[in-house]
């Protein structure tokens, strides 16, 4: 049996969250794979810095990348310490553009098949074209998702998917009824992927019942100190992978200063 550490972090720009010491944070917890979202770059750019810790990990990463369209905006990556076998980017009909939001990794561990998904959902916004985009990316990732959770699959999707799904998961969650991120039409998207489709919600399995943990809190006034947050993060796992998950944990920054993200990782480990 192996047991894999997978992470799944929105660094919200890589260049500027390894200024602010996410490499330190590699080094601490050696994850076996990183899933990134918002990484805001080019593929050089995460070679070179991931480059930083491979002398002292005593390994090389493999990088895969999806850039978005737009240079700058959204971008997903899996880091991995084993080689992946292959990988998939697209989603969706002809023509749709997830280009930067959604990247499919399989790796072989222990003589199975394990698909690591780094995903990266719309923030969306009320009665716009992106509120638009957000659904059809939903949409899309519905499909894909009944796709893949084929009787004994070991797939988990993880990522920023920026809805909250239940009451548990937005702290202020009375005051978000109307915004995007806790729209009822949003949430019964998370009521297929887990009640209809049976993904299994890890971080909701290892917390059943309660508020949080929270995994994004905004910049912006006292939200963090506060833990005023949202559950935003997620690692969804086909009922299989779901059964071999353990030791869930948000990486919490200890003060508002020491952040490097305004998101936390979400550490997971799966024992094939």
């Amino acid at each position: 049996m192996s047991k894999i550490t997978v992470a799944t972090i929105n660094v919200n720009g890589v260049r500027a969250a390894f200024r602010k010491g996410m490499a330190e944070w590699v080094i601490a917890e050696q994850p076996d794979i990183i899933a990134l979202q918002e990484v805001r770059a080019e593929t050089s750019d995460l070679e070179a810095l991931f480059g930083e810790t491979e002398a002292t990990l005593g390994f090389k990463w493999h990088i895969l990348h999806d850039a978005a369209s737009a240079k700058g905006r959204a971008g997903v990556a899996v880091l991995s310490k084993v080689a992946p076998k292959a990988h998939r980017t697209k989603l969706g009909p002809d023509g749709f553009d997830s280009a930067g939001r959604w990247l499919e990794v399989d790796f072989e561990i222990a003589g199975k098949l394990l698909t690591v998904i780094s995903t990266y959902v719309h923030s969306g916004e009320v009665d716009t074209p992106k509120q638009v985009e957000k659904y059809k990316f939903l949409e899309a990732m519905r499909d894909r998702m009944a796709e893949l959770n084929k009787a004994g699959a070991l797939v988990v999707v993880v990522g920023d998917l920026n809805v909250g799904h239940t009451e548990l998961d937005i702290k202020n969650w009375k005051g978000n009824i109307k915004n995007a991120g806790f729209l009822p039409e949003e949430r019964a998207y998370f009521d297929n992927f887990m009640n209809e489709q049976g993904w299994v919600d890890v971080g909701r399995a290892a917390h059943p019942g309660v508020s949080g943990p929270y995994t994004w809190w905004s910049f912006r006034g006292q939200a963090f100190d506060t833990d005023a947050g949202w559950r935003i993060d997620y690692h969804l796992a086909t009922p299989a992978l779901g059964a071999v998950a353990s030791n869930y944990k948000v990486h919490r920054a200890a003060s508002y200063d020491t952040r490097w993200t305004d998101h936390s990782p979400v550490v997971v480990d799966y024992t094939l």
